[in-house]
């Protein structure tokens, strides 16, 4: 008899799915134009022609987020993509060569872990100027120090099984042996920590652009909707809910469902939950 998927990863999965749903529609379609304005219709409230309100220029929220997940999911994509490709190569090449060069590695992962987004992002704003490139750089480069960690961790154990020590004997590079039989087998634990790193990027999205850091206008964010509904607050409080709102479910989402890729891939958690 198969087991019925947990609750949780049943839900994480549901909301995700949203997320890109709402990414991909407004592509194609939003109830409004994103950045049409109606001064004239500025801070009204959910109405059958504007279904969460308008904002203080009189653009129409609902559009707005629907935009927002746009951004929020490609600067997700992109920073994860930077953290994965560079920290797995650092963390393969630690593992497989060991001695000084895992020790130079890990330190200097060590103090990647010293700077969050947010300082990174402030460096690169002091050169560049703030914007959504700068971002997704800052939030990608955070991203480096936990998977290299994660993929270190995960090929030493794999260097000690039996397959590896065979291919060793064989005559195989440590690359070959590395490509071939480390990464597959350390693959699950990379994409549980994928999911993670996405919920953390979305949320040091929307504190970048909060801050003014990350996404500019004209462009929809949901850091920047909230940071405008901060002078509205006492006119219209709903301009705060409606995208903290968007912002908790796609975190929750996210880590609802790398908990239960993790639950799926550890035959141990899995069996302490029955």
């Amino acid at each position: 008899m198969r087991r019925r998927p947990e609750r949780g990863l049943a839900i994480g999965l549901v909301l995700s799915l949203a997320l890109l749903l709402a990414a991909g529609l407004s592509l194609l379609w939003t109830p409004w134009p994103v950045q049409e304005i109606d001064l004239a219709a500025k801070l009204k409230g959910p109405s059958a022609a504007h279904w969460l309100g308008t904002d203080s220029l009189g653009r129409d929220v609902a559009s707005l987020l629907l935009a927002g997940a746009q951004v929020s999911l490609l600067v997700g994509v992109i920073a994860v993509a930077i953290g994965l490709v560079l920290g797995v190569a650092l963390g393969l090449l630690a593992a497989a060569r060991g001695g000084w060069v895992e020790e130079v590695i890990m330190r200097a992962a060590d103090l990647g872990f010293a700077f969050p987004a947010i300082l990174t992002a402030l460096l690169i704003a002091a050169v560049w100027g703030p914007g959504i490139v700068g971002a997704i750089v800052a939030i990608g480069l955070h991203n480096v120090p936990t998977f290299a960690r994660v993929a270190r961790n995960g090929a030493h154990a794999a260097w000690a099984r039996d397959y590896c020590l065979a291919a060793r004997a064989c005559g195989k590079s440590a690359l070959a042996i590395s490509l071939q039989h480390v990464l597959p087998n350390i693959a699950p634990l990379l994409i549980v920590q994928a999911t993670i790193q996405f919920a953390l990027a979305i949320l040091a999205e929307a504190a970048l652009s909060f801050l003014g850091l990350g996404t500019q206008a004209p462009q929809a964010s949901w850091g920047r909707m909230l940071a405008e509904a901060q002078t509205q607050l006492f006119n219209a409080p709903l301009l705060a809910v409606f995208p903290g709102l968007a912002i908790m479910l796609a975190v929750l989402g996210l880590n609802l469902l790398g908990d239960g890729l993790r639950d799926l891939s550890d035959p141990k958690r899995r069996g302490a939950r029955r």
